[in-house]
């Protein structure tokens, strides 16, 4: 478990937050910008001193009522940001090895085979910096970091420098180390989309405080929080492939314990592979009776749980449970009028698209 109570005045607000995160899995501190994020994974780390107190799994890196704290060198963490930072004058093995070297004799009495293979860098062990596209350079100070055996990893928005090509090609490596370490990461972010297919903890931060925390699949069905409006509302449900239609192309997926099943694209994914899957309230539609001569094929027999303002006055959001989960519609007040729309109604939700997070 990593505890954190920390206290400090910033421009604009005071950072005060109380913090239990999970020993093992990512936590996301998820926020707008400028709403402290940053501010703790420093004050995690010992760069920002904070009020208050900071505990990894029962050791104290800071308690000030025992007058203890821990400098930043003695704190067995890695540290990513948003750019590399690698020596121009190394190649990618030197760069790894130098951060190695400065971490003590027992990063040092490690190897770094399974950081490389882990991180797909074999082939890029011989080459600068300058020779490496943005994806690969964070690959690799990602990997320096771990090369340090760190009992926690800091990331720092880690993707925020990237474009979308290489933000895709590093996801895939990201979610390979949540899945393969068992070092604990704190990742911060303002994209709800990294939040969205890394985190297994969320914890959502506002003028330097915690508004909520949870797993996202709790957190993004809320209508109550700010990630329940814009472009990115919806849900994020747990799946496994189910079944393979080859002749449409299509995968069945089994959703939230086999409550329900949504077709999407088929990826290519082995039958059982455990997934997460988003559903967009953009994208979801509700019908009081069984739809008929519709060219959606996901439609869920359900019952509205609850019906939620969205940002603009015109619309409202509808969460619907469809046995143990549930998807958020959005539409219009006036269509959620002419549907008679109540919490306890029946309602079929039509899924238009399924977007698949692997």
């Amino acid at each position: 478990m990593i505890e954190a109570a920390l206290r400090l005045p910033r421009a604009g607000f005071t950072l005060d937050v109380a913090l239990r995160l999970p020993a093992r899995g990512v936590s996301a501190l998820f926020g707008a910008s400028g709403c402290g994020k940053t501010t703790v994974l420093r004050a995690l780390a010992g760069l920002e001193r904070a009020a208050g107190r900071v505990v990894l799994d029962g050791e104290p890196w800071q308690d000030d009522a025992r007058g203890l704290f821990v400098p930043t060198h003695r704190r067995a963490l890695g540290y990513v940001i948003q750019e590399s930072a690698l020596f121009p004058h190394l190649d990618v093995r030197r760069n790894l090895e130098y951060g190695r070297r400065r971490a003590g004799a027992s990063a040092r009495a490690g190897t770094l085979d399974e950081v490389v293979d882990l991180l797909g860098l074999g082939a890029l062990l011989v080459r600068r910096p300058e020779t490496l596209s943005g994806g690969e350079r964070q690959r690799v100070a990602i990997a320096r970091a771990l090369a340090t055996r760190p009992r926690l990893l800091l990331m720092d928005e880690p993707l925020a420098s990237l474009d979308a090509a290489r933000k895709a090609e590093v996801l895939p490596y990201l979610e390979r180390l949540h899945a393969a370490a068992a070092t604990p990461i704190v990742y911060v972010s303002h994209a709800l989309d990294e939040v969205a297919r890394l985190a297994h903890h969320m914890v959502l931060m506002e003028a330097g405080r915690v508004v909520a925390a949870g797993t996202p699949a709790e957190m993004l069905a809320r209508l109550d929080l700010p990630t329940a409006h814009g472009e990115g509302a919806g849900v994020v449900l747990d799946a496994r492939v189910a079944e393979r239609d080859a002749a449409w192309q299509l995968a069945r997926l089994e959703v939230a314990g086999g409550a329900f099943s949504l077709w999407a694209r088929d990826q290519g994914l082995p039958l059982g592979r455990a997934l997460r899957v988003r559903v967009l309230a953009r994208d979801v539609s509700l019908a009081r009776s069984a739809p008929s001569d519709s060219s959606i094929g996901n439609q869920l027999a359900g019952r509205v749980e609850e019906i939620g303002a969205d940002l603009h006055p015109a619309l409202a959001l509808v969460r619907v449970r469809v046995g143990a989960g549930v998807v958020v519609a959005r539409l219009t007040r006036r269509s959620a009028h002419a549907l008679a729309l109540a919490p306890g109604a029946p309602v079929w939700a039509q899924v238009k698209t399924v977007a698949l997070l692997e």
